[in-house]
C-alpha cells in the first residue's frame, strides 16, 4: 500500500466534503434564512453532533484501531473477526439504549441545552419533536465509525473518506426538494440528519461483506478485547472534549468584545477546516493504521521512520498553506463570504483572526501526525495530559493576548496553543526513545524555508491591493482567486523541483 497515494485519496475526498460542506451552508440559508425555525434545527442537531465529535470520530478510533490491528498480526484472522462481532454487538446494544433515552428524554434535553426556549412554547415543541428525529443519527453514525475503522485497519482507505459526503448531499437533497412535503418544512432538516446517518452506514456494508469482517450480532460482555477498548475509551473521550472545552471558552471570551467576534472567529475557523481537513484528518487517518501494525510487529525503526515520514509532509505541506493562507486572508474572506450584510469592517476583522489562526497551522497539523505514535502503543493517556496542560497554556494567553489584539487574540491564543501540544509531544515521543529524527532535517527545512518564499514573493505581487478584492464582483473573485492560488502552487513545487526534491523521495509503503 502506498500512504502518499492513500493521502492523496483522503485528502481528496476530504476536499469534497468540505466544499459540499459550504454549498449545504449555503442551501439552508437561501431555503430556510434564520428564525424560530432554523434556530430549533440547529439546537436538535447540536447534541446528536456533538457526541459525534467527542465518540464517534474521534475517541473511539482512536481505541479501536489498534488492538484491531493488533489482533489482526498478532493473533489471527479468526481472532480479529470475533473481536468485530463482540464489539459491533457491544456498541450497537449500548447506542440502542442511548438512542431510546434520547429520544423519550427529548424534552428534558431542550430544557436543559436550551432552556430560553421554553419562554416560547412553539419554539420549544419544535426543538424536541426535531430532536426525536435527529437523536438516532448518533446510533448511525457510531456504527459508521465503527465500520471505518475496520476498513482504515485493512487499508481501505477511499470509503470511510467519501462517507462524510453523503451527509452534505441529504443536507442539500432535503432542503431543495423536500422541504414543501414536510409540516412544518425545516423538519425536511432533521429527516436529512436521519437519512444522512442511515446512508453513511449503509455505504460501508457490502465493502465490509466483500472482505469477511460484516460483523454479526454476538454479545459477548466478557471479551477481553471489548474490555480494552472501553478502557481506553475512557482517556480518549476526555481527550476529545478537552478541544470542544476550548473552544466553548473561547466563545465565551469572544461574548464580551464588540457584536461580531463571534462570527468573525467562526469564518476563520471555517478557512482553518480546509488545511486541516486536507492535511493534518488525512495524514492521521492513514498514519495510526500502520504505525498500530508496526508497533504490533515489534517494528521499532520501521515505526520511528513513518513517523518521520508523516513529520516530513506535515512540514511540506502545511507550511506554505499557512503562509498562504495569511496572504490570501482578504482574497479569501471576501470570495467566500462578503456578500449581502458581510461588510468590509467584517473582511477586516475575519482577516486578523485567518492570520493570526495560521500561525499555528503547522502545529495543528503536526498534533495529527504526533498523537497516533502514542494512539498506536496504545497509550491514550499522555496526549490527553499535555492536551490538559496545553488548555490551561492557552487560557492563559487568552487572558495575555484579548486586551491588545481583541478577537485575534483568541485566535492566536489557539494556534500557539496548537505549538506547543506538538513539541510536548515531540518530547514525549523521544524521551520514550518512540521516535528519531533521520538524518538531513536542517538541509530539508532550509530548502523548504526557500522555496516557501519564493511563492510568498509571487502571492504577494499576484494578489495585488486589498482594496481590489472589495470592489470586485463575486464571480470576477473567484475566478482570480483561483488563478493566483494555482500560480501560487505551482511556484512553489517548481522551486521544491529545482532544489532537488521528487515524489519519489516521499513515496512511502505502510504495513500490510
Amino acid at each position: 500500500m502506498n500512504l502518499l497515494k492513500a493521502l492523496a485519496t483522503v485528502s481528496g475526498m476530504t476536499l469534497i466534503s468540505r466544499i459540499l460542506g459550504f454549498v449545504r451552508d449555503l442551501v439552508i440559508a437561501r431555503a430556510f434564512g434564520a428564525g424560530l425555525a432554523t434556530d430549533a434545527f440547529f439546537v436538535a442537531f447540536k447534541l446528536p453532533n456533538l457526541l459525534r465529535r467527542l465518540f464517534a470520530e474521534g475517541a473511539f478510533s482512536q481505541a479501536f484501531v489498534p488492538i484491531l490491528a493488533e489482533y489482526k498480526n498478532r493473533r489471527g484472522a479468526d481472532e480479529a473477526r470475533l473481536l468485530v462481532d463482540h464489539v459491533a454487538a457491544t456498541l450497537a446494544a449500548a447506542l440502542f439504549i442511548v438512542t431510546l433515552i434520547g429520544v423519550l428524554a427529548a424534552p428534558l434535553i431542550i430544557w436543559v441545552t436550551a432552556p430560553g426556549f421554553a419562554a416560547t412554547p412553539g419554539k420549544f415543541d419544535l426543538t424536541v419533536s426535531l430532536l426525536r428525529v435527529t437523536f438516532p443519527y448518533i446510533f448511525f453514525i457510531s456504527l459508521t465509525a465503527l465500520a471505518g475503522g475496520i476498513l482504515n485497519t485493512y487499508s481501505r482507505f477511499a470509503v470511510p473518506a467519501v462517507t462524510p459526503t453523503l451527509l452534505n448531499l441529504s443536507f442539500i437533497a432535503f432542503a431543495l426538494w423536500g422541504a414543501p412535503y414536510f409540516d412544518p418544512p425545516v423538519k425536511a432538516l432533521a429527516w436529512a440528519v436521519f437519512a444522512g446517518g442511515v446512508a453513511q452506514l449503509a455505504l460501508q456494508v457490502p465493502f465490509l461483506a466483500r472482505m469477511g469482517l460484516l460483523p454479526r450480532f454476538r454479545l459477548n460482555l466478557k471479551d477481553e478485547g471489548v474490555w480494552r477498548i472501553l478502557r481506553q475509551m475512557g482517556p480518549a473521550v476526555f481527550g476529545v472534549s478537552i478541544s470542544q472545552v476550548s473552544l466553548v471558552i473561547n466563545v465565551i471570551f469572544a461574548s464580551f468584545l464588540v457584536t461580531g467576534s463571534v462570527s468573525w472567529l467562526y469564518y476563520a475557523d471555517r478557512l482553518m477546516e480546509f488545511p486541516m481537513g486536507l492535511l493534518g484528518a488525512a495524514l492521521g487517518t492513514i498514519l495510526l493504521p500502520s504505525l498500530a501494525r508496526h508497533h504490533a510487529e515489534h517494528s521499532a525503526q520501521a515505526y520511528s521512520d513513518l513517523l518521520d515520514w508523516g513529520l516530513r509532509l506535515a512540514f511540506l505541506l502545511a507550511t506554505p498553506a499557512a503562509v498562504a493562507l495569511a496572504l490570501l486572508a482578504v482574497p479569501l474572506v471576501t470570495t467566500l463570504f462578503q456578500y449581502g450584510a458581510f461588510g468590509v469592517e467584517d473582511v477586516y476583522a475575519t482577516r486578523r483572526a485567518v492570520i493570526a489562526y495560521s500561525v499555528g497551522l503547522v502545529g495543528l497539523v503536526m498534533v495529527k501526525v504526533l498523537a497516533p505514535g502514542f494512539y498506536a502503543i496504545q497509550d491514550i493517556k499522555t496526549p490527553v495530559k499535555i492536551a490538559l496542560v496545553t488548555l490551561g497554556l492557552t487560557q492563559l494567553m487568552n487572558f495575555a493576548f484579548i486586551l491588545p489584539f481583541r478577537h485575534a487574540g483568541l485566535a492566536l491564543a489557539i494556534g500557539l496553543g496548537a505549538c506547543i501540544n506538538a513539541a510536548l509531544l515531540l518530547r514525549g515521543l523521544r524521551r520514550r526513545d518512540i521516535y528519531a529524527p533521520q538524518p538531513g532535517w536542517p538541509v530539508f527545512l532550509f530548502k523548504l524555508a526557500i522555496a516557501v518564499y519564493a511563492m510568498a514573493a509571487v502571492l504577494w505581487i499576484a494578489t495585488g491591493s486589498d482594496a481590489t478584492w472589495l470592489v470586485m464582483g463575486g464571480a470576477a473573485r473567484a475566478a482570480y482567486l483561483v488563478w493566483v492560488v494555482l500560480l501560487g502552487a505551482a511556484t512553489y513545487f517548481a522551486a521544491l523541483w529545482l532544489l532537488g526534491f521528487r515524489i519519489a523521495d516521499f513515496s512511502k509503503r505502510g504495513a500490510e
